[in-house]
């Protein structure tokens, strides 16, 4: 019979035991866990995947777990990434991290039986991959390896990940989850922070409130702010009783009743009434309207909404109306040169014999759009400042180009707009309130026909004129660019919606289906982007802010009443202003603003210029002048139309390309000394007021000693070099993005290097 005790084992070692270098890493990569925000649940994951870093070799490739929440996908990893000195961290994000809204695309490909699938939402896949692409809406593309994965978990998390990424239902999105969570347990909340805010506003990173324009009081302040004495605030929109697509309250000429409006409104398309954006000190207004559908009433309509504007001003000027569907390309225009760029910059492979790079840069038509809506903007400027006259912005809806136009031409009129809070509050003026569709022209449910990058676009512009004019705003690039990824994480309700009502009733439905009490709140409250401790340290929102920037005490009302809103009239230095060549130079071509067809100038009444060569000559007076005196940084800003002066974005556009980088060289290079000098100055300043200052006012003065650079000095004459990690993409990292073939000596590396668009093929081969 045999024993069931097993025997004892008689064999002795007398070596050390050593660590075995290869051991499987599965218990230490079932160990790795996704870090996951309130509301935020694993719906699939794959162990032993491989991400990508390069191409040409896996030397490089990080092991790690591939996880699919109702968020993002999350690569966990415990391998530090290799070539990557830097990485500017979202809080709310991993390192290989992916909001899902922020997907474009997704492939799947099985190496064996060389074939490859798009995988939409509800499809199946008939073979397991091997390999998974996710294309990003930011230009990212990003691609993982299954060798080593099960073949069933790796179609499986495929799968979740094209589900996931493509809802078809809003409150299917994550904010809804998220806030949910939040309401049934308050503990929970992001960097112990409430994501909600309060009604009023929310601060920043100086302490000051963005508004956010739900409030009858908000609106209020603006108007005073803007000394618009004639206009109301109108509540007849209160409980969205007679619009679904504008906000509860809004601004109107007080000679308009209630009313009249009731009455008014139902003869606009979405019976969106007009609204008013901002008051030019002379009195002149900037109005939104959307198109008289009622084609009897129209007439008669528009005169009385005319002639209420023109009373609104203290000269009773005439108002002049742009038809922006006439005058702007249209969404489908601008979505079709932003494919052509996408493509350009991400799908097409960078060829070392490659002669037409720029030709296609040109062929998108994305610069050309970006120069349409500046020199547009630019001629309304004319007409508000020079000509005294109202200006009302007609659009079919009124809910698109109009935001665009109306927040361009703020920006280079009102000084306010290019600071950080007021830039912001511009923002949620234009876009939020007035009713552009986020969630349609973002994308967020896959709808492809209803797609635009207008906020880009207007990002773009914003850009071009931070690019011409940086002492002229608080913000910086970086700043415009963290602005644009934002829009497409689905956890902030300010670029969730296409209006506001949409907020409100759809978090109502789903308060009543999870069983939230509201009580006297009007739809859940969804975290505000504008809350940027959510998403960054206080120390990474430094990069928010320009070091060439020459400040100045915005403009504010306290208790109801204005402070001061006056213009400064007074010159800077030419090393600070940057100010343009002559004219002959290039800067501004002689027919640059003369009059084309749709243009403003045709529709003027026949008061304003008495003939054709009049109307010409007094357009390009004004910007004669302009660009012959000293920039008021403080004051009106216009751009440069030349093809030298229309940049392309790269930071924003080539971020994610490893092979675009520059290693110590870019705008960075400059944003960097720029910091150190205004740290120095800084500096300087405390050391005059610690000297200044007396006993009682010690404490006072340490709180001011911190830095607001992200770069800062170590000391006055300060030399030291550049840090190691700095380069073109900095603060991003394109380590971990699909890579190309080198574009060394290309069209594009010489364009990147600082070579202007507009040269030839042949030109830039004769440079060398």
């Amino acid at each position: 019979m045999f024993s069931l005790k097993q025997p004892k084992p008689t064999f002795k070692s007398y070596l050390l035991p050593q660590a075995d270098d290869n051991i499987s890493s599965e218990p230490r990569i079932k160990k790795l866990e996704p870090v996951l925000l309130p509301g935020e649940i694993v719906v699939n994951e794959v162990n032993f995947v491989r991400k990508c870093v390069a191409t040409d070799t896996s030397q490089y490739d990080l092991w790690g777990k591939l996880v699919c929440t109702n968020f993002k996908i999350s690569f966990i990893t415990d391998d530090p990434m290799p070539l990557q000195k830097f990485h500017y961290k979202n809080l709310l994000l991993g390192e290989h991290d992916v909001p899902l809204t922020c997907i474009e695309q997704i492939v799947t490909v099985n190496d064996t039986k060389r074939k490859q699938k798009v995988l939409g939402p509800n499809q199946k896949l008939k073979f397991n991959p091997t390999e998974l692409i996710i294309y990003c809406k930011d230009f990212r593309i990003v691609r993982f390896r299954f060798d080593e994965a099960g073949p069933e978990s790796a179609k499986k998390v495929c799968l979740a990940i094209a589900h996931y990424s493509q809802p078809t239902d809003l409150q299917l999105l994550f904010a809804f989850e998220y806030v949910g969570e939040i309401y049934h347990n308050p503990a929970k909340k992001v960097n112990g922070i409430d994501p909600g805010g309060g009604g009023g506003g929310i601060s920043s990173a100086s302490g000051q409130q963005t508004p956010l324009f739900e409030t009858y009081s908000d609106w209020d302040r603006e108007i005073k702010r803007t000394g618009a004495s004639e206009w109301r605030v109108c509540s007849v929109n209160e409980g969205y009783m007679i619009s679904t697509c504008l906000p509860e309250y809004f601004v109107v000429p007080s000679s308009l009743a209630d009313q009249d409006l009731k009455l008014y409104s139902y003869s606009f398309i979405g019976r969106r009434m007009p609204l008013w954006s901002w008051n030019h000190p002379n009195g002149s207004a900037l109005v939104r309207m959307a198109n008289i559908k009622d084609v009897l009433q129209q007439r008669r309509i528009d005169q009385r909404i005319c002639n209420a504007i023109t009373r609104s001003h203290p000269l009773r000027s005439d108002v002049y109306k742009s038809d922006l569907d006439k005058c702007l390309p249209n969404i489908q225009e601008i979505q079709a040169a932003h494919n052509k760029l996408k493509q350009l910059c991400v799908d097409d492979p960078f060829d070392e014999t490659e002669e037409k790079w720029l030709s296609s840069l040109e062929n998108t038509r994305w610069l050309e759009y970006i120069r349409v809506f500046l020199k547009h903007s630019a001629e309304l400027v004319y007409m508000m400042e020079c000509k005294h006259v109202s200006v009302v912005l007609q659009e079919e809806e009124g809910r698109d180009l109009s935001c665009l136009a109306a927040s361009l031409i703020q920006v280079m009129l009102d000084p306010y707009f290019r600071t950080i809070v007021g830039f912001q509050s511009l923002i949620q003026k234009e876009w939020v309130m007035a009713g552009y569709q986020f969630l349609d022209r973002c994308n967020h449910l896959k709808r492809s026909d209803k797609e635009s990058p207008l906020f880009l676009m207007f990002l773009d512009c914003v850009w071009q004129l931070l690019e011409q004019y940086p002492a002229a705003f608080e913000f910086s690039e970086v700043y415009l660019t963290v602005l644009y990824d934002s829009a497409r994480i689905s956890l902030f309700g300010t670029f969730l919606f296409n209006c506001p009502h949409q907020r409100v009733k759809e978090s109502t439905e789903f308060a009543i289906s999870k069983n939230i009490q509201l009580g006297d709140e009007k739809g859940l409250r969804f975290p505000c982007v504008w809350d940027w401790s959510l998403q960054f340290t206080s120390r990474d929102r430094l990069l928010f802010h320009n070091p060439l920037y020459i400040g100045k005490s915005a403009p504010s009302v306290h208790n109801g009443a204005l402070r001061s809103f006056k213009r400064s009239k007074k010159n800077y230095s030419s090393t600070l202003r940057g100010v343009p060549p002559a004219l002959k130079n290039g800067i501004i071509g002689e027919q640059e603003f003369l009059p084309r067809r749709n243009s403003l100038i045709l529709k003027l009444k026949p008061e304003f210029f008495h003939s054709a060569e009049g109307q010409r000559h007094s357009m390009e007076q004004y910007f004669r002048d302009w660009f012959a005196k000293p920039v008021d940084l403080h004051g009106v800003i216009l751009p440069h139309l030349s093809g030298t002066q229309i940049k392309l974005w790269k930071l924003c556009y080539f971020r994610w390309v490893p092979e675009a980088q520059i290693n110590h060289g870019g705008s960075i290079t400059a944003f960097h000394r720029a910091s150190l000098l205004a740290d120095e100055v800084d500096m300087l300043n405390r050391s005059l007021r610690q000297c200044k200052s007396n006993s009682s006012l010690q404490g006072r003065c340490s709180e001011l000693d911190q830095s607001r650079m992200y770069f800062r000095a170590n000391g006055l004459n300060d030399t030291s070099g550049a840090p190691d990690f700095l380069s073109s993409s900095f603060p991003f990292s394109p380590v971990g993005n699909l890579c190309r073939r080198s574009i060394l000596g290309t069209p594009l590396s010489k364009f990147l290097s600082g070579a202007k668009i507009w040269l030839s093929t042949e030109t830039l081969a004769n440079e060398d």
